[in-house]
């Protein structure tokens, strides 16, 4: 293992075939044929301006067919991408979810409204056309839909349910497929060689008409959203947020041609929401040979506001105004991300800074 240069404010990580590419090429955008988006709520604050960066300029450079797949919040940040002001609908996004307040204890409902008001802002008019049919960006969305306990829309049968999932999960993430079901929408036709294998996986389009509800299931916790029901186009039943099944994702068994690019929060990959639990199942990215993960560096996160990035604990732990003081800060100071990496992609030598295997 070998890193170049001195830490920044950004850790880039590349597995070997990424790094080789990247060696050879430099960064060329349209080396890359997929991009990965997490769930992880308002943890997306620290990469907004890395987004502006990427979805404005970096990608549009390239005229190369990309997929982009995401589940909750990583989702909604890819329905930036594909529409045609990306800045702009990053922008709107970002002060409406800095705007949202809530009671002392909102049920899933009202949490549901708001967020529904906010993905509305995201997309505008025009954002789900976009999203449905982008002529380059082939967009997938991940959703959970519940089998059994879990396809309750809440009460102690859901409870029961989650509580059963986790104890299946901490034995082996198959044993989670007794309790959700991965159903992918997918607004292409064409295989894209998606790292997605095993609970009982079914695809389903997405379209114009149900893009809305797609994004809040893919983002809909349980107990904390209402999540959808029946979402036209797709099996009957209760979807729930896509980062059950698919939090960082595990993409070792990407087919496609190209290389990949995630934009994270971390340094490494937490496949499941349950897995959240189990430190082991966490994956160095430098494991996955065409992967090139972009992060901020643990010693640039430990100088934010509160020496951590946002998170949705934030809405509980802080009174509104110290939140979103803290969240415009972190937001702000993502600017350094930003610009590091635009230096990064300029620099004559591609790998210098980079963490690879």
């Amino acid at each position: 293992m070998a890193e170049g240069g001195k830490a920044g404010p950004l850790a880039i990580h590349a597995g070997r075939e990424a790094a080789a590419t990247l060696a050879r090429h430099g960064w060329d955008p349209s080396l890359f044929s997929l991009l990965l988006g997490a769930s992880g709520g308002p943890k997306w604050f620290i990469l907004a301006a890395l987004d502006r960066f990427l979805f404005g300029d970096y990608l549009q450079r390239s005229t190369r067919p990309l997929a982009v797949l995401g589940s909750s919040v990583g989702a909604w940040r890819h329905a930036c991408l594909a529409q045609a002001d990306p800045v702009a609908a990053i922008d709107r996004f970002a002060e409406s979810y800095l705007g949202q307040v809530y009671t002392a204890r909102p049920a899933a409902a009202e949490v549901s409204r708001t967020s529904l008001a906010t993905l509305d802002e995201l997309l505008g008019s025009t954002g789900a056309a976009a999203l449905a049919r982008h002529p380059r960006i082939t967009s997938h969305i991940v959703t959970a839909r519940g089998r059994g306990p879990c396809a309750a829309p809440g009460g102690p049968l859901l409870a029961l349910g989650l509580a059963a999932a986790a104890g299946a999960n901490a034995l082996g993430r198959r044993g989670l497929g007794a309790a959700f079901q991965r159903v992918l929408f997918t607004a292409g036709s064409v295989d894209s060689g998606l790292p997605l294998r095993g609970f009982g996986t079914t695809t389903a389009p997405l379209t114009e008409g149900n893009v809305r509800a797609v994004l809040h299931a893919s983002g809909s916790i349980p107990f904390l959203l209402s999540g959808e029901r029946d979402i036209p186009g797709a099996p009957p039943g209760q979807y729930w947020d896509g980062g059950i099944v698919d939090y960082h994702f595990d993409p070792r068994p990407y087919a496609g041609s190209g290389l990949i690019l995630y934009p994270h929060f971390r340094g490494d990959l937490t496949p499941g929401w349950f897995d959240k639990f189990l430190p082991w199942r966490r994956l160095a990215p430098e494991l996955v040979d065409r992967l090139v993960l972009v992060a901020p560096h643990p010693s640039f996160v430990a100088t934010l506001p509160g020496g951590k990035i946002p998170d949705r604990g934030d809405f509980t732990a802080l009174g509104s105004e110290e939140r979103v003081r803290r969240w415009r800060e972190s937001m702000a100071r993502g600017q350094e991300l930003a610009e590091a990496f635009a230096a990064r992609v300029a620099a004559p030598d591609p790998l210098a800074g980079v963490r690879v295997s």
